[in-house]
């Protein structure tokens, strides 16, 4: 039940919140942590509030955009975070107190809210309930969140697999990556994956399935890596990271493939992005390069939720996550991202329950 008197109950809050907008490469000193208080109730002039407290955080490379400060008319996928404001991003929690209809107290729910311990979310119809809550909670910041809609989405409706087509992903042991290579093998198609460290290709090949994979980093030619993993070509190229990789997997697209270009991790913290000299290869290949927003498929959350629930009940789909404990550690996590740190879902733990 909401509302609450001037005697309700406060908790302490502390928040990450960006100190400076970032150009270049970003630092935990970008962000600091800030005490604060909250209130364990819905105020009593909201009329459909719901107050969360704040389980898992999502790091996600998406919201190095956000904190860079952006002119008017630029084409970004979110507004920027604010200086001295907490960031946001998706996260998993639980219902304390609610206005709404919809949500219950005690209820877990997953969306976007602040980096901090609670939240009062003011426009809770954006919330998902959480029904699976005998699969870990934490797999709602992946999985079964915005990564793994992101992976279902941009693999089964952009790309649009055949059996037999042959798939390479790009950052294959990360959030989405791991999820594209393992729906890949589910709809019988060939997979190679690349990532950043050996323990990585590892894992790609033995937890994740994948046919093959490479390290780029000790690669000194990434069309010959390309080219030996895949010697008749690409008919999928998911894309995580842009940059030499992309260029580099234009060179090899088959005939009537399909670049599904999902993230360009590569190019989030150069002032000046590298160019694609290889595109003029889509013309005579009849090579579709198609980029797609997560926020336009939630529509088939439903869908995609069953489905994935099944697979990953059955051992079909297996995940690896990256935890922090403590909100004290979002900083790094998410400045890890970007070296390359995290071994699969990088995600924070704020508390159990």
């Amino acid at each position: 039940m909401a509302g609450g008197g001037e005697e309700a109950a406060t908790a302490r809050n502390k928040k990450v919140v960006l100190r400076r907008h970032v150009t270049g490469f970003p630092t935990e000193e970008d962000m600091e942590i800030v005490d604060d208080t909250a209130a364990l109730h819905v105020p009593a002039v909201s009329t459909a509030a719901v107050l969360v407290k704040n389980l898992y955080l999502s790091c996600d490379p998406w919201m190095r955009g956000r904190m860079s400060k952006h002119d008017d008319g630029d084409v970004v996928p979110a507004p920027d975070f604010v200086v001295g404001e907490a960031l946001a991003n998706f996260m998993v929690g639980k219902v304390i107190d609610s206005a709404h209809p919809e949500f219950k107290v005690g209820d877990h729910v997953w969306g976007t809210s602040g980096w901090e311990e609670y939240t009062l979310i003011t426009q809770p119809e954006s919330l998902i309930r959480i029904k699976n809550t005998q699969l870990p909670l934490s797999y709602y910041t992946g999985v079964l969140g915005m990564p793994g809609l992101t992976a279902y989405a941009g693999f089964m409706e952009v790309g649009r697999p055949k059996r037999g087509d042959s798939v390479f992903v790009s950052a294959a042991s990360g959030a989405v990556g791991q999820i594209v290579g393992q729906l890949a093998k589910i709809a019988g198609c060939y997979v190679v994956g690349s990532a950043g460290s050996d323990e990585k290709v590892h894992l790609i090949k033995t937890k994740f399935g994948f046919d093959d994979a490479f390290n780029y980093k000790s690669e000194t030619d990434l069309s010959a890596a390309l080219k030996r993993c895949l010697p008749d070509g690409i008919d999928i190229y998911f894309d995580n990271v842009g940059g030499a990789t992309l260029d580099a997997a234009l060179l090899h697209m088959r005939k009537g493939g399909r670049v599904v270009a999902c993230g360009m991790i590569s190019q989030y913290n150069l002032e000046q992005p590298d160019g694609v000299r290889n595109l003029m290869t889509i013309i005579p290949k009849a090579v579709r390069v198609e980029g797609f927003n997560v926020g336009g498929y939630v529509h088939m959350y439903a869908r995609f939720e069953e489905e994935m629930v099944e697979y990953i009940k059955e051992g079909k789909v297996v995940i690896m996550e990256d935890a922090v404990e403590g909100i004290e550690s979002a900083p790094a996590a998410l400045i890890g991202l970007f070296s390359g740190r995290n071994v699969g879902k990088q995600l924070v733990v704020v508390a159990r329950e």
